[in-house]
């Protein structure tokens, strides 16, 4: 009789024992994310809802990578962007290419994640070298993956965007322990020459204009949310090109961009004295003549329009829905009549 006492006890232990470890291994597996990717094969809307009849909310550019949220209908994915909109695309396999399922632990496995204290650049390599994917902007949380090196983390966005950003307090906030070791110690390189202000600040406008070509075609909105990148206007685009390529956060309407040039460089009312990547400044329009702008005062006109100066007589700019967003046209015609003045960003 005790025997068998004895020995349903401890049937009893062991059963209780077994359900612990399989809850634990369920809340294990419970802190890993499932995330499907969808790549955009041919520029496509977002819209609102999922109907050709919704609201148009956004663009897709080719070659721009999604989370597929839910399979909407028989026509529409509902996905989260890269820059966090959340909305409709069409199914069809023209438009989208839907991988399976990629399971990414939460903050490799150890919980890790950070918050974005400053906007920080999210590159596709651990180095400044790597290309820039987008803009982290503050309070973005992220889950941290590993990290690379002493500069680096890999991250795992909200939108399921993998890539890499700056380890310094100053941009990114982090919690919980992060896996990754140290790389081994890199060999002391020969001291690197001092650029010249010249060549350093060529090298920082071409950033810029790089950064700024790359939203060629990004529908034009008055008044876009200076939050993402998926529709511009004249001084959001500029804004955004800068804050890409240096980091710099310009003011966020034409007239006080205008306001800061004056007051932190040199007005250039020449336009033969313009170089690349300055801002160009312009009125209304009052005529394709040029005797409809005479006597008009630099300094005192109201400033309508911006534009990055790409060198050669062109310009970078965005200004209507009409004209298929961001472009590049030539300085000449009304755009060179109604020119108020220009100026660098850097100095």
């Amino acid at each position: 009789m005790k025997r068998s006492i004895a020995v349903i006890a401890m049937s009893a232990v062991l059963l209780t024992s077994y359900t612990t470890m399989q809850e634990q291994v369920s809340a294990a597996s419970s802190t890993a994310q499932n995330v499907r990717i969808g790549h955009i094969e041919n520029g496509v809307n977002l819209r609102d809802k999922p109907s050709v009849s919704s609201n148009v909310i956004g663009f897709l550019k080719k070659g721009s990578d999604v989370t597929i949220l839910e399979r909407s209908s028989d026509y529409f994915y509902k996905i989260h962007s890269q820059d966090g909109t959340v909305g409709y695309v069409s199914a069809s396999d023209k438009y989208i290419s839907v991988g399976g399922s990629v399971r990414v632990p939460d903050g490799g496995g150890q919980g890790a994640t950070g918050v974005v204290v400053y906007g920080v650049n999210l590159r596709n390599q651990p180095s400044t070298a790597g290309k820039i994917l987008g803009m982290l902007d503050k309070g973005t949380k992220v889950s941290i993956i590993e990290k690379s090196n002493d500069y680096f983390y890999k991250v795992l966005t909200e939108s399921g965007t993998s890539g890499y950003v700056s380890t310094s307090e100053k941009y990114l906030e982090t919690s919980g322990n992060v896996s990754g070791s140290a790389p081994p110690p890199a060999p002391n390189p020969a001291p690197a020459p001092v650029p010249s202000p010249g060549n350093s600040n060529q090298s920082k406008i071409a950033q810029v204009i790089e950064a700024g070509k790359k939203y060629l075609g990004t529908p034009y909105e008055f008044g876009s949310d200076r939050g993402n990148t998926a529709t511009f206007d004249c001084s959001d685009l500029v804004r955004q090109a800068y804050r890409d390529a240096l980091g710099i956060v310009l003011p966020a309407d034409s007239r006080k961009q205008g306001t800061w040039i004056r007051d932190n460089g040199t007005a250039v009312y020449d336009i033969g004295g313009l170089k690349a990547g300055d801002l160009v400044f312009f009125m209304s329009y009052k005529g394709y003549s040029a005797s409809a702008y005479q006597g008009v005062d630099p300094n005192s006109e109201r400033i309508t329009h911006v534009a990055i100066y790409l060198g050669g007589g062109q310009l970078l700019h965005t200004y209507s829905s009409k004209s298929g967003g961001v472009r590049i046209d030539k300085l000449d015609g009304s755009w060179e009549h109604r020119f108020l003045y220009g100026g660098s960003v850097l100095k």
